[in-house]
């Protein structure tokens, strides 16, 4: 596993530090999330109308400029460039502190199978539309006070997509090979 770099209010201890960047096409929908994260205290916002825009301005953010963006709100279906293609080429990026900056991914559709995607692509939260300002400030602080590792897996680079980490009590009935083959011995 990753270790994945601190995001700036978890450095900070407050929102004031923190940079978002919000990609959404859909102007009303543009104007609340900023609203909220306004409301919340967040530091700066930054808002792209698509995937390709939102690529632009997080390589900038990540050059010499040092204000690097240090979490991304994506809606899911956009033109130009969706949700999806944004969360895999941040996944997919050379630049490390490209590469584990977290990503919430935002969608109309309610399906299981948004959710499950989204997390298959490396989100490290979904959101359902309407958003609330309970749950976006839910979704923000769990991914800023408990971030999951990052796993590194042929086809997948993320965050751990496990939720609970439970330990598991049991006997372990296995046998090692000396044991198997005592026992093989002695059936003979």
């Amino acid at each position: 596993m990753s270790k994945q770099p601190q995001v700036g209010a978890k450095k900070t201890g407050s929102l004031k530090g923190i940079s978002v960047l919000v990609v959404e096409d859909y102007p009303f929908m543009v104007d609340m999330l900023t609203a909220m994260l306004r409301e919340f205290g967040v530091g700066r916002i930054i808002v792209a109308e698509n995937g390709e825009e939102a690529k632009d301005l997080i390589r900038y953010s990540f050059s010499a400029s040092g204000n690097a963006i240090d979490m991304v709100l994506v809606d899911w279906l956009m033109p130009v460039c969706n949700g999806v293609e944004l969360l895999q080429w941040v996944r997919g990026n050379k630049n490390e502190q490209i590469r584990f900056l977290p990503m919430v991914l935002i969608s109309a559709n309610t399906s299981e199978r948004v959710v499950k995607t989204s997390r298959d692509f490396g989100a490290n939260e979904a959101l359902v539309k309407p958003v609330s300002p309970k749950s976006l400030s839910s979704h923000l602080a769990h991914v800023i006070n408990h971030p999951r590792p990052f796993v590194k897996a042929p086809g997948f680079f993320g965050p751990d997509r496990r939720r609970q980490f439970r330990e598991i009590n049991f006997n372990d009935r296995r046998k090692t090979a000396p044991e198997l083959v005592k026992e093989y011995h002695e059936q003979l």
